[in-house]
């Protein structure tokens, strides 16, 4: 991770001000507040249903919060043109998104759409994503849409990466994958985060990954940030709700058994 020298303390990448979104009466969060720093990966964790998922669709304008704001780099992210800031925060959804082509129109998308002319097949750009996705050349012209869920997600990220984004917003992105590929996949977003000095916001319930990679980790139960530090509250949570979350048979099997 960077340290800011005079400080000694990580900069902040993203900070998110008093935060809320509500669904006509009913509060999806409130009032959260938190940075994520660069070379940082936080996992986001708790109950299906606590805003975990909406959070990441504010963070780069997919929606828009009640009442709060996010900075990137001090400077409010509606402030950013969107095309320009989903460049900088990248996000891949836990359903991947496949347009009309092939794998390499899918990597090559995001320039397009820039008009800016799109690295080819052979390009260092391209091959570095594939490498870092554990895709092979060879699937360059497969039509994207007949692949797995497993390959979409990597395609998925691939496409993200190619941007060279300052945040990488991942929603469960080892659910299509098996543990070993998870575990992979785990690895290479540590290395790729030290190495460009990009903050990761990752929401999963593996708690096999986020032990693994987790530089911090919040838990998120109704809309409120209930618990927050290193994987250590995963050992010794303080709240009971953690408690009680971390002691739920399906987390448990999720943690402890390979994904198919």
């Amino acid at each position: 991770m960077i340290q800011d020298m005079a400080s000694g303390q990580y900069p902040p990448l993203l900070q998110v001000e008093n935060l809320s979104r509500r669904r006509g009466a009913q509060p999806v969060f409130e009032r959260l507040c938190f940075s994520l720093n660069a070379g940082e990966i936080i996992v986001l964790i708790g109950p299906s249903g606590g805003g975990k998922s909406s959070l990441l669709r504010l963070l780069n304008r997919l929606d828009e919060p009640t009442s709060g704001q996010v900075l990137l780099q001090g400077q409010d992210i509606r402030q950013f043109p969107p095309v320009q800031l989903r460049r900088q925060v990248a996000m891949m959804p836990q359903k991947p998104i496949m347009f009309d082509g092939t794998v390499l129109d899918n990597l090559q998308s995001s320039f397009r759409l820039r008009q800016v002319t799109p690295p080819g097949a052979d390009s260092t750009a391209i091959q570095n994503a594939l490498i870092l996705c554990g895709l092979d050349k060879s699937m360059l012209q497969r039509d994207a849409g007949q692949l797995s869920v497993g390959q979409q997600q990597r395609v998925s990220l691939g496409r993200a990466l190619l941007t060279l984004p300052e945040v990488l917003l991942l929603d469960e992105p080892t659910s299509a994958l098996d543990r070993p590929t998870a575990d992979r996949l785990g690895e290479l977003l540590q290395g790729l985060c030290r190495k460009q000095h990009m903050g990761v916001l990752l929401v999963s319930h593996d708690l096999r990954l986020a032990e693994r990679v987790a530089d911090r980790i919040l838990f998120l139960q109704e809309g409120q940030l209930v618990e927050e530090g290193t994987v250590e509250i995963l050992r010794r949570p303080r709240s009971k709700q953690l408690l009680d979350f971390l002691n739920d048979p399906q987390i448990i099997h999720q943690c402890m058994e390979p994904e198919q």
